[in-house]
């Protein structure tokens, strides 16, 4: 089973650092947010790991609270957006 959390782990880091490159060097604002959006989504994914690796669920609040936040972000630079046209 930590075989396979490591290998999900560095999956994740993988992931993580080419979403934060994105959003570093993105050539538009959308990149930047999309790639943000797909960090949050990567935070949310390694919680949830570690609720099915340690059995408990102390971290669902969190879990929720960070998917709101994506949900309302995301439609929030995406009417931005579409005004601005």
């Amino acid at each position: 089973m930590s075989v396979v959390v490591g290998i999900i782990a560095v999956m994740l880091g993988v992931a993580a650092l080419c979403a934060i490159y994105r959003a570093a060097v993105g050539p538009s604002i959308l990149d930047r947010v999309l790639a943000v959006d797909v960090l949050l989504a990567i935070v949310g994914g390694a919680l949830a790991v570690d609720m099915v690796f340690n059995r408990h669920t102390d971290n669902l609040v969190l879990l929720v609270a960070i998917s709101i936040i994506g949900f309302i972000a995301s439609v929030t630079v995406a009417r931005f957006v579409t005004d601005r046209k």
